[in-house]
């Protein structure tokens, strides 16, 4: 049997350090990637881990997390494709203290980022081994925004790498403003939980929404007029496809994760950790439809880049070249192998 992208049908298995039941974004990106590619003819097993398990090729989403799995994997399947995902925190802080981390990149046939500045961030003989896999979103609702007042939706579970009560202090410039924020996300840390029902306590403009189904947090950033992205570390949040393809734009703080989703020339960035100049953007998307309907213009843009068939096509792309990789090697050793012993 092959699949319908010209690629013998595999038994592909993806390890995600998130648990079933987790919704962070390592685990809708696995569950993802396995509907994708079931569509594609693939057979795919999604587990937190490999444990010796009869499979064509592994798919890691986690290189420091994953360590254990792709070592094993290496170990007792030894030529097999392996296929390995950097995250953020893999790109922005495991990689330069963790020697497991960077052992799973020189295992890998393949490298997967998930958005483009991240290639800059690998020592250049990885770079080779790198491909890029927008991820995508299919929303299936549209922007349409109240006429008042002014909302700014915040979307991440809140932890320290996403800076979460940045957009409300933000908001607390801007104290004589019609603008109202509502957060999204469940606290990861009990600090973060204290402080945003203390925001809510004291400004009657801050909604904690806390953790929501997927269906009503895309409904709620169809309903507001911008989608802050406040990250400090990020490999690529999803959550920016998510708003491309409804259509609501996005300001998000200047640093690689976010160019690399949304180009370097986008006009929505501020300084990460500036409230301040959060405040700025936020009053002027508020005030000056020109620079609105330029935000609107830059996300439009990129849209395509994050449509699931997109998405699809690079991710088939990546398996074809890890199996193909090892098939090749396979045969070239064989045939080695045959000459020496040939009379």
């Amino acid at each position: 049997m092959r699949s319908d992208d010209n690629v013998p049908m595999a038994r592909l298995f993806i390890v995600t350090p998130a648990g079933a039941g987790l919704r962070n974004g390592n685990r809708h990106t696995a569950l993802r990637w396995a509907t994708l590619l079931r569509a594609s003819g693939h057979k795919v097993r999604v587990a937190v881990t490999w444990d010796g398990e009869p499979c064509d090729a592994l798919i890691a989403l986690h290189a420091r997390r994953c360590y254990n799995s792709i070592a094993r994997y290496r170990k007792e399947r030894g030529d097999a494709p392996l296929v390995v995902t950097l995250t953020g925190t893999d790109l922005y802080r495991d990689l330069p203290d963790s020697p497991e981390a960077r052992e799973s990149l020189e295992l890998a046939d393949r490298l997967i980022v998930l958005q483009e500045a991240a290639v800059n961030e690998l020592a250049p003989p990885l770079r080779a081994k790198a491909r890029v896999v927008y991820q995508s979103a299919d929303p299936r609702v549209a922007h349409r925004p109240p006429a008042e007042p002014f909302r700014i939706a915040v979307v991440a579970h809140l932890r320290a790498e996403k800076d979460p009560m940045r957009a409300a202090a933000a908001l607390a410039r801007l104290p004589n403003e019609e603008m109202e924020l509502v957060q999204i996300g469940e606290a990861l840390d009990e600090r973060f939980a204290r402080e945003a029902t203390e925001w809510a306590e004291r400004e009657p403009r801050y909604r904690w929404l806390g953790g929501l189904a997927h269906e009503r947090t895309l409904a709620w950033m169809a309903k507001s007029h911008l989608l802050v992205v406040s990250s400090v570390m990020e490999g690529g949040a999803n959550v920016v496809a998510e708003a491309a393809r409804i259509g609501t734009p996005v300001i998000a703080s200047r640093m690689p994760g976010n160019i690399g989703m949304l180009g370097e020339r986008y006009p929505g960035y501020y300084p990460v950790a500036d409230d301040a100049a959060l405040a700025e953007l936020i009053a002027r998307a508020a005030r000056d439809a020109k620079f609105y309907r330029r935000l609107e213009r830059a996300l439009a843009a990129r849209r395509k880049l994050f449509a699931p068939a997109a998405e699809r096509t690079a991710l088939v792309r990546v398996v074809r070249e890890a199996l193909q990789l090892r098939s090749s090697a396979t045969r070239a050793r064989t045939a080695s192998l045959d000459q020496s012993s040939s009379p």
